[in-house]
């Protein structure tokens, strides 16, 4: 969910003067989760929340001028409680202020890079595993223990950098379920337990790493890197030369890994919180 400020345009109509309407915003909360501002008969802005899986509120206000979103973010502000979220690019200083203005604080800033899929590339031999692992591509996993991994590994991220440092996820999904489908998660396998886990999320022409994540006894030691190995060479040979990825500032295993196989940073977006 991307928050945006529209540029100023001398041929916006939401800066138009003109004596038949009345140019005076009245803000309207028109659902559970939407705002309009309108101005005369013209709607000028509009302003939305949506909650995360991991229970997360994110703010988004679009609007053309700078005035009629401060208007907006404030009704918002005061219809819902806190703490909030909102995301912004990393290089839009314009709608980062004005989120500024509302209370928000930079919370955390994710990365997001393009990671080549050919083995030849990134160097990462998709047949070297690990000591007594094994992988089970992705469609092939046991639901049963697969949604075990997930809910252990939510456990322990929660436990120590809290899962709100993971990828914002936005998925709609039934209370209490955090694997939407099964079929998108490749696993890795050590005496017969599921230790770790990578899902490709197949959401635009380039495929996402969504997620990557392996339990906190058997890190480092290169489960990481033989999931991702893995999955991008399950992209490679379909055909796909590039996938995405993000990574939180602070975690450099992950950094390490994803520049390791050629990552090429892209951009990066900041999330805001209103606590």
């Amino acid at each position: 969910m991307n928050s945006s400020l529209p540029p100023h345009s001398s041929g916006s109509t939401a800066s138009t003067n003109s004596s038949s309407h009345d140019d005076t915003p009245q803000i309207s909360r028109i659902g559970e989760s939407r705002w309009e501002a309108v101005a005369g008969d013209r709607v000028v802005g509009s302003g939305d929340t949506s909650r995360r899986p991991d229970g997360r509120l994110f703010l988004s206000v679009d609007a053309w001028q700078t005035d009629v979103f401060d208007q907006l973010a404030a009704a918002m502000l005061a219809d819902v409680g806190e703490p909030l979220h909102t995301v912004v690019d990393e290089t839009d200083a314009e709608l980062r202020a004005c989120w500024q203005r509302a209370g928000f604080a930079v919370g955390r800033r994710e990365w997001e890079f393009v990671l080549p899929t050919d083995p030849q590339v990134t160097g990462l031999d998709p047949a070297r595993l690990p000591a007594g692992v094994t992988l089970v591509p992705a469609g092939q996993a046991e639901e049963g223990p697969l949604r075990a991994l997930d809910r252990e590994l939510r456990d322990e991220i929660g436990a120590t950098v809290g899962w709100q440092a993971m990828p914002a996820e936005v998925l709609p999904l039934p209370p209490g379920v955090t694997v939407a489908d099964p079929a998108r998660y490749a696993v890795a396998v050590r005496d017969g337990a599921y230790v770790g886990l990578v899902r490709v999320a197949l959401v635009t022409r380039r495929p996402r790493i969504g997620l990557l994540a392996v339990r906190a006894e058997h890190r480092g030691q290169g489960i990481g890197r033989a999931l991702l190995a893995h999955a991008l060479d399950t992209l490679h040979r379909a055909g796909t030369d590039s996938a995405w990825a993000e990574v939180q500032e602070p975690n450099t295993a992950a950094l390490a890994l994803v520049e390791r196989a050629g990552a090429r940073r892209v951009g990066g977006n900041l999330e805001l919180v209103r606590r």
